[in-house]
């Protein structure tokens, strides 16, 4: 079985639009559901498996949507990390992510 192998930057770019497309769907929900639902997700994680990562987290979501907004589609070291763990799991559809997961695959291939 040949896959491909990923660098990091290929994970970053996948990263990065998951995270562009959660911050475009919670962006247009005026509830803004997603953000409740991550804030859910951190809460429980940080019960289950207590980590710097989660608690950073759980910390950032107790902001402002447009602050937690910045730090998700930041391109500096930080935002990298922090999407590497992010509470945001579940908001998009499976179909959705697998979407961005070929057309960023599709996108390392021609860069």
């Amino acid at each position: 079985m040949g896959g491909v192998v990923k660098t990091h930057d290929d994970i970053d770019r996948r990263s990065m639009a998951l995270a562009r497309a959660v911050v475009d769907r919670i962006d247009r929900d005026a509830e803004r559901r997603g953000l409740a639902k991550a804030r859910s997700v951190c809460a429980r994680w940080a019960k289950s498996v207590p980590q710097p990562a989660v608690e950073e987290w759980h910390r950032l979501l107790e902001n402002e949507w447009e602050s937690i907004r910045e730090v998700l589609t930041s391109d500096d070291e930080t935002g990298r990390r922090l999407r590497q763990n992010s509470p945001f799991c579940g908001i998009l559809t499976p179909i959705e992510r697998w979407q961005l997961y070929r057309e960023t695959r599709h996108e390392s291939h021609t860069t």
